[in-house]
């Protein structure tokens, strides 16, 4: 009898980070180590919660530091195998905004660009059907005009 690979958890947060620009919108993506468009994020640290680790990451991946914590999005959830193991992953998103423009992608992770994008452009750049289900929450979120905090307590 063949015996199946232990399952590995892992867990995430991460940010969608908008600014406005006159009366658009944007959103920030960065390209992963595979090449793909997708959203900041990285593994939860002990002790961590899941606002300080999206905020965290963030900050790292993209060298932006004036992040401000809008609203909590979504927990996605997938499996993936990577050299071997049987992943789950559990990564939780939110909603972020900065007044900044530049952002600086790092390089050291693997993250080889950082881009302003429409919604349009990321609905249409973005990789992952999941990371897209996302985005399409923020743009919901935004759209509404819901009272967003001017800060979420981290």
């Amino acid at each position: 009898m063949t015996r199946q690979p232990r399952l590995l958890e892992e867990v995430s947060a991460g940010g969608i980070v908008f600014r406005r620009d006159g009366e658009r919108t944007l959103f920030l993506l960065i390209r992963d180590p595979y090449r793909n468009w997708g959203f900041p994020k990285g593994h939860m640290e002990a002790g961590e919660a899941p606002e300080q680790t999206a905020l965290r990451e963030v900050g790292e991946e993209t060298g932006l530091q004036e992040l401000e914590l809008r609203a909590t999005i979504a927990t996605i959830e997938w499996e993936f195998r990577f050299r071997g193991r049987r992943i789950h992953k559990t990564c939780h998103f939110f909603l972020m905004e900065t007044r900044s423009q530049r952002a600086t992608p790092l390089r050291a992770e693997g993250i080889s660009a950082c881009r302003w994008a429409s919604f349009e452009q990321a609905e249409s750049l973005i990789a992952y059907e999941n990371a897209r289900a996302v985005l399409r929450q923020a743009q919901t979120l935004l759209r509404g005009e819901i009272d967003l905090p001017a800060r979420v307590a981290s």
